[in-house]
């Protein structure tokens, strides 16, 4: 049973138990018996809409993103409310998670040929290394 529900059980008027017994019987916090919900505003009910919007349009954007979005759309957001926003409509930005370079099951693993090897002399091993540079063209390696 839910908070709610259990709320609605409290009986304020009952004579021989008291409002603070109950909330302690049931478990609820005496607290929750005065919070009232609030109504959505308009404005914030369409700044929702818009998220969803351009979320739907770009499921990649994160937080920071949206937040300069909705802003080009006229909305004056910070990226806390737009993060809250963001949660309480269940929306994440898609990205790579961890762990996107599993190797394929066929795929060779190839051993480490210098493990347990003491390297004593000049030019025994070789190494390399792929260092990009940038140029005005792009990159070369």
């Amino acid at each position: 049973m839910n908070g709610e529900a259990k709320r609605a059980l409290i009986d304020p008027l009952h004579p021989k138990i008291s409002q603070r017994r109950q909330c302690f019987l049931l478990g609820v916090a005496r607290s929750g018996l005065y919070y009232r919900p609030v109504a959505v505003s308009p404005e914030a009910e369409a700044l929702l809409h818009a998220l969803d919007k351009v979320y739907t349009d770009y499921p990649f954007f994160g937080s920071r993103r949206m937040t300069y979005w909705l802003g080009t759309l006229g909305y004056a957001v910070n990226r806390k409310r737009v993060s809250r926003l963001m949660r309480v409509l269940g929306l994440a930005a898609i990205y790579p998670g961890p762990r996107t370079t599993i190797p394929q099951p066929g795929h060779r693993i190839y051993p480490y040929l210098l493990r347990g090897k003491t390297i004593t002399a000049v030019n025994q091993v070789w190494s390399t290394d792929i260092t990009y540079i940038r140029v005005r063209g792009g990159f070369v390696y």
